[in-house]
């Protein structure tokens, strides 16, 4: 962080590249996610489009603003799969629609979730193919607004309905044909920790210049019913953090560190708790490799 203070507090010690990303206290709306990064002297937020809309763009950019955080990145764009000529237009109106909020909030970064299989299609190669296509109509337009999409692999287990690109590799080939101001790719812990070739696309990655992002969470066993909320607090699941940061820094990524998690038992607990245990996982996992 570069910010004097957060909201007039201050950043707390150790927190300077930390950043809240608000699907982590989801029960939270954006004016309380924002008070308690200041009262929690957490300097930067991610928010999500919902929170976002609930509040008006106007209104989250200038509470954001008066509260002196940083904005991460805006979650998210993406679901570029349609098949249909409808679906198509509807799926490029909405991502525009997001590349406008990302610039009006202040952060460069849109994360891009790029969508499965969709309308009873099983022809994965047609959808990566449409993914493809529809960023080569996206990233011209975000260039215009000085907004960066930022390609998320995640984990293979929701590669039917939310993502066809699984890992760093796949995303920094999607990525290729754009500038890297253009077109970047997240390294999400939850996601990419199983991969062999993590290390090495990282490296490639920063090699170049297109690691946007960094976010953090764990990834907990057993896996909860629903899929989608076994991310779990730093040091609670199975990642080895140390050893992930440590590549991310030698990539050359010094940027903010946003932590991201969808738990069932962290959203019906005490917000400010969350805030206080991230705050203290985080200094013990990640910032001293970051």
């Amino acid at each position: 962080m570069t910010k004097g203070g957060v909201g007039g507090g201050g950043v707390a010690p150790g927190a300077e590249r930390l950043s809240l990303n608000t699907a982590t206290t989801k029960k939270w709306t954006l004016r309380e996610a924002v008070d308690g990064c200041v009262r929690a002297g957490i300097g930067a937020i991610g928010p999500w489009r919902d929170r976002v809309h609930e509040a008006g763009l106007s209104e989250a950019a200038a509470m954001i603003r008066a509260a002196g955080l940083e904005v991460s990145s805006l979650c998210r764009g993406g679901f570029l799969t349609a098949a249909d000529a409808e679906g198509q237009a509807a799926a490029l109106a909405d991502n525009r629609a997001a590349v406008r909020e990302a610039e009006a909030l202040g952060t460069r970064d849109l994360y891009l979730v790029v969508g499965g299989l969709t309308g009873g299609s099983k022809d994965v190669v047609a959808a990566r193919q449409r993914i493809a296509d529809r960023l080569g109509e996206l990233a011209p337009f975000a260039h215009e607004y000085g907004v960066r999409l930022v390609l998320e692999p995640l984990h293979p287990m929701y590669a039917a309905d939310r993502a066809l690109v699984s890992t760093l590799g796949q995303a920094l080939d999607l990525a290729e044909p754009f500038a890297p101001s253009d077109v970047g790719v997240a390294v999400d812990t939850f996601h990419v920790w199983w991969d062999p070739q993590l290390r090495e696309q990282i490296a490639r990655a920063g090699r170049v210049g297109r690691l946007a992002s960094y976010q953090v969470c764990d990834f907990n066993l057993p896996i909860a019913a629903d899929a989608l909320l076994s991310r779990g607090m730093m040091g609670d699941g199975v990642i080895d953090f140390p050893t992930i940061t440590t590549w991310v820094r030698e990539a050359g990524y010094a940027g903010l560190i946003e932590v991201e998690i969808f738990n069932q038992e962290i959203w019906d607990g005490d917000n400010d708790a969350t805030l206080e245990a991230m705050k203290e996982r985080y200094a013990k996992l990640v910032l001293p490799f970051a």
